[in-house]
């Protein structure tokens, strides 16, 4: 009987009685033994084997459900053949046994007892038609899907296994494994792929590299489907894990915000680790203060706290960014003895795993002995709040409690392990240095931000020659306080002068040089110095302060030094706008009609490079002219170039507003993104003309007998104004003022007298001399003019000008007199 495939080994068809005895032999026996029909037939069959008969055989080999078996035979010439055997009983008419035909085919060229490797493989094995119908799986594969060969052959996979038609994370977008087989049936191309499922019986999901490939016939056809797959589960979670910390990594800390480093850290871990996070941390810390030091809270005292952020699977469910809300903590609760010991706490709603086994899944930290003394705790009462398990861990950071965290899981059946609890306080520590810092940062820019504040002007001057608006607004969240500053400082003769400047760096230090620096200019402006020269003085005091931030012993470098300044002064009388840069951005100068006023100088070097010049320009400047002084924050962007900048910035002054505070607010919303990396300063001027009515000046002969009449010119104009009250002290002082410049000082001589918020007299002469006040001893016959002028009026003072000097002082005047 010849049942040999042409493409295929022979296959040989032995008949043996019920005595065991070959009665029939093929000529398929010949060519795949040698055996001749005479060699065997009568003979036991059992001479055809190599290794004693299996039980039963071949009895054995047809009872069961399955007849096939693995028999290593003898060859004629002495070999061995593999072989795979199949009996089949041949009843007769009253069913009894009347022996069996036995066929034999050779199992390819692998031994037998490979067959037996891959039957005891520890990994999964199986085999499937092409429509998933099972065909063969090994004993792993049997234990991983809870089902043995005899229940599972001929059945197809997915009504068998219905769960692996569906993934257990969909949101990972993962495809099911039913698919996968599918696909592999149906393209005939192989694929590797992680299967992450539940076993039955299981509260802990598994992770498995597995891999499919066709299996295909002599010509080619895709015959099967195989597979094979182990379990990974320790590798895969514990490659999540590191995930999960390396998403943490770049998540966490990137920003120097308290409530965003909170929120980052409710957010990280969700859903990959857990499905919900608490974050409560000290009110302190939320100030940017110091949190508490030692035990924040006695024996039995109730833990209030602030909710910086939560976070959940539950979108609805979410805090608001940027919203606390207040918590409390009992005392003897989890969250209080964990903040009072330091140490984390995990808590199961029930003990996992069946018959009081832990079932953390292969290879996990399931021994006891992994974990802390004093967890797992189990506490049904979680369960209430619809949690499985909760891992509790006090948030601390340089030895400093800051507040606490809760890691959930709702509805998961998944026990927490050894090694998540590593994960959760590995998270946590990250975190806390994080909010550590941002609170350190908020601390140090609210200490920068207040000094800077108290550094600026309070308020802009009472003074007639201009209108002024400014704002100053420091660099976002995230950025330290720069040293930006702006000033306007009335000077003689109705004059007044318009600082803009910016210290490099930032921080504590650019602050406190900010305000040096704004004294000093005011200080320098108070001598009343032209804009050239007093930048060249300011440019030598930041060459000092430079030489004062060289460490000395133990003393660190405080920043740097350097910092860029323009010095403008304009002229209501004369409306001449002097002006000179040091590295500072020039000024618009826009008119009434919209055009704008080129400036024809060049900015100088930064202050602190030194040895430089610096050069001064003065403009004509129609009245109501608008000026714009700012630093390079308003101005600066990634995106565009300052030149481009500062075309939208003159766009921007075009708005056509009586009000210069609301031109100043539609500057900054047009100028300035909504995540600023500087601060920025805008000081807006508008610049007014003293009516000539209100100025009057009068040439002086150097002659002492020109006294008189310097009086009498003086007192009528006083009283054309209407200043009456001001006429005596206004005689006096012109007396004294006049006699000097003759005694003392050089021709010309010149009288003027302005009518502004105050009275304003000043005698100027080509002398460069400067007069001082001095002690006039009991007989002498002068030197108490000067005591007199500064007894009598406001104020008094010298300016130089490069034709000589002028001594001025001024009288106040009653509200209902000024203009």
């Amino acid at each position: 009987m010849e049942m040999a495939d042409k493409q295929d080994a022979p296959t040989a068809a032995v008949v043996v009685g019920p005595d065991g005895m070959v009665s029939g032999w093929s000529e398929g026996g010949r060519l795949l033994l040698g055996w001749t029909a005479e060699d065997t037939v009568g003979r036991p069959v059992t001479d055809l084997l190599v290794d004693p008969p299996p039980p039963g055989f071949p009895e054995g080999y047809g009872a069961g459900p399955d007849p096939t078996g693995f028999i290593l035979l003898r060859h004629r010439d002495g070999s061995t053949v593999d072989a795979v055997v199949t009996a089949h009983p041949l009843l007769g008419p009253d069913e009894r046994t009347l022996g069996h035909v036995v066929t034999i085919q050779r199992w390819g060229r692998r031994p037998v007892i490979a067959d037996r490797a891959f039957e005891q493989s520890p990994f999964a094995l199986g085999a499937y038609d092409p429509e998933l119908r099972f065909l063969w799986i090994n004993a792993s594969s049997g234990r991983v899907i809870a089902h043995s060969e005899e229940q599972v052959l001929g059945k197809k996979y997915r009504e068998v296994l219905p769960e692996f038609d569906r993934t257990l994370f969909p949101e990972r977008d993962d495809k099911p494994y039913a698919d996968a087989l599918a696909e592999v049936a149906r393209t005939g191309e192989p694929t590797r792929l992680i299967t992450v499922f539940r076993p039955r019986g299981s509260d802990y999901a598994n992770a498995w590299a597995t891999s499919i490939w066709p299996v295909r016939d002599a010509k080619g056809r895709v015959r099967a489907i195989a597979n094979w797959g182990f379990d990974m589960s320790a590798e895969y979670w514990a490659r999540q894990r590191l995930l999960i910390l390396n998403k943490a990594s770049g998540g966490i800390g990137r920003t120097l915000d308290v409530i965003g480093t909170a929120q980052e850290l409710a957010m990280t871990p969700v859903p990959g680790f857990v499905d919900l996070v608490s974050v409560d941390l000290f009110d302190e810390v939320l100030r940017g203060e110091e949190p508490p030091s030692g035990s924040p809270f006695g024996p039995g005292e109730t833990i209030r706290l602030s909710r910086a952020a939560e976070h959940s699977t539950k979108v609805d469910a979410d805090q608001a960014p940027g919203v606390t809300t207040p918590v409390t903590h009992a005392p003897g609760s989890v969250a209080a003895r964990c903040m009072a010991a330091g140490r984390s706490t995990v808590e199961l709603a029930a003990e996992p795993g069946q018959g009081g086994e832990w079932a953390f899944g292969p290879g996990l930290a399931a021994d006891p002995a992994h974990w802390p003394p004093g967890n797992p705790v189990i506490d049904e009462s979680i369960a209430a709040d619809g949690l499985t398990g909760r891992i509790t861990v006090p948030l601390r950071a340089r030895g400093a409690l800051l507040g606490v965290v809760a890691f959930s899981r709702v509805d998961r059946p998944e026990a927490f392990t050894a090694d998540d609890l590593i994960l959760a306080e590995e998270l946590t520590a990250k975190a806390a240095v994080a909010i550590d810092n941002a609170r350190r940062y908020s601390r140090e820019r609210t200490t920068a931000l207040t000094l800077q504040r108290t550094l600026l002007p309070q308020g802009l001057p009472n003074q007639e020659a201009v209108e002024v608006a400014s704002r100053y607004l420091p660099g976002g969240t995230g950025t330290e306080v720069g040293g930006d500053w702006f000033d306007v400082i009335p000077l003689s003769g109705a004059r007044v002068a318009l600082v803009v400047g910016d210290v490099v760096g930032h921080g504590l230090h650019a602050s406190a040089s900010m305000g040096r620096l704004r004294t000093a200019v005011r200080t320098l402006a108070d001598v009343d110095l032209p804009p050239d020269e007093l930048l060249t003085h300011l440019d030598d005091l930041v060459l000092h302060l430079a030489s004062d931030l060289q460490p000395t012993g133990h003393f660190q470098p405080t920043g740097e030094s350097g910092a860029t300044c323009l010095y403008t002064v304009y002229d209501p009388v004369s409306r001449h706008l002097t002006l000179a840069s040091a590295g500072h951005p020039l000024p618009l100068v826009i008119s009434q009609d919209g055009t704008r006023t080129p400036v024809p100088v060049h900015p100088g070097p930064p202050l602190g490079i030194g040895g430089l010049p610096f050069e001064a320009t003065e403009l004509e400047l129609p009245e109501g002219s608008l000026l714009a002084l700012y630093t390079d924050g308003l101005v600066e962007s990634r995106e565009r170039d300052v030149d481009q900048r500062t075309a939208e910035l003159q766009r921007a002054l075009n708005h056509s507003t009586a009000s210069l505070e609301t031109l100043c607010d539609t500057v900054m919303d047009a100028m300035l993104p909504p995540r600023r990396t500087d601060d920025a300063a805008l000081l807006l001027v508008r610049t007014l003309a003293l009516d000539p009515h209100h100025v009057a000046d009068w040439d002086v002969e150097p002659d002492t007998a020109q006294v008189p009449r310097a009086r009498k010119l003086a007192v009528d104009q006083v009283d054309a104004w209407g200043l009456e009250e001001a006429a005596f002290v206004t005689e006096l002082v012109v007396s004294e003022l006049v006699t000097n410049a003759i005694r003392y000082g050089e021709p010309p001589i010149r009288l003027r007298l302005i009518r502004d918020t105050s009275l304003i007299c000043e005698v100027s002469d080509a002398s460069n001399t400067t007069p001082h006040l001095r002690r006039a001893r009991a007989f002498d016959e002068g030197g108490r003019g000067l005591l007199l002028v500064a007894q009598l009026t406001h104020g008094w003072g010298t300016r130089h000008t490069t034709n000589g000097k002028t001594i001025w002082c001024t009288q106040p005047l009653p509200q209902s007199e000024r203009h």
